[in-house]
């Protein structure tokens, strides 16, 4: 083709973003809003309408992703133990080649970026609450910390292998309840100063034995 006409053709229109990838940014931003409300209002004033005239929308179109209050808070809670174990995942993949000690000595490293995912997390502290007193989400959280302690059973079940993996199960279940008792204590007590709950927190889960006595 002759140059001159190669000059005059026009570069190819930019496509527009998929309607599935629109849908899942609008999503997004609908629970980024109801986590910041939720942290202006409370789980017991918060509301369909109030998220949908804070995000611009018409109720009707909240309602094509989520049916009520209870499946926002849902998709919230969700969305924010996802990060949060997404933490706990790349720790153990950072750590689990220098074994137990490994693991133990970084421990604090843990439950500081755990805090971080709360903090910048929309609406964070009371998320968190809303998992623990709303009896509907209830599930939200015991399945995503028994997904938790699964992944950790994979790495430390090969370091114990005297402990049978029922028994250690159970005792990294505990230990995880702990560490997340711990991250909603960072936010409701004021007694303590930051940096000791975090150092006295790891110092009490490096040194629980996970062994058989």
């Amino acid at each position: 083709m002759p140059a001159s006409k190669q000059a005059k053709r026009k570069p190819p229109a930019l496509r527009a973003a998929p309607k599935q990838e629109r849908a899942v940014q609008t999503r997004e931003r609908l629970l980024d809003i109801a986590g910041e409300l939720l942290g202006e209002v409370g789980i017991e004033r918060i509301s369909t309408n109030m998220i949908a005239a804070r995000a611009g929308v018409s109720p009707a179109a909240l309602y094509r992703y989520f049916k009520d209050k209870y499946a926002i808070l849902e998709a919230l809670g969700r969305r924010f133990m996802d990060r949060q174990n997404a933490v706990l995942f790349a720790w153990l993949e950072t750590h689990k080649p220098g074994g137990l000690d490994a693991l133990a000595r970084h421990t604090e490293d843990l439950l500081r970026a755990t805090a971080d995912v709360t903090a910048h997390e929309p609406g964070g502290v009371w998320i968190e609450r809303a998992l623990r007193a709303v009896p509907q989400l209830a599930h939200v959280r015991v399945e995503s910390h028994r997904e938790v302690t699964d992944a950790m059973l994979e790495v430390y079940a090969p370091l114990l292998p005297r402990v049978s993996r029922k028994t250690l199960w159970r005792r990294l279940r505990m230990s995880v309840e702990f560490g997340y008792a711990i991250d909603e204590m960072l936010n409701e007590e004021d007694r303590i100063p930051r940096d000791e709950i975090f150092r006295e927190a790891a110092a009490l889960l490096a040194s629980a034995s996970l062994e058989d006595h």
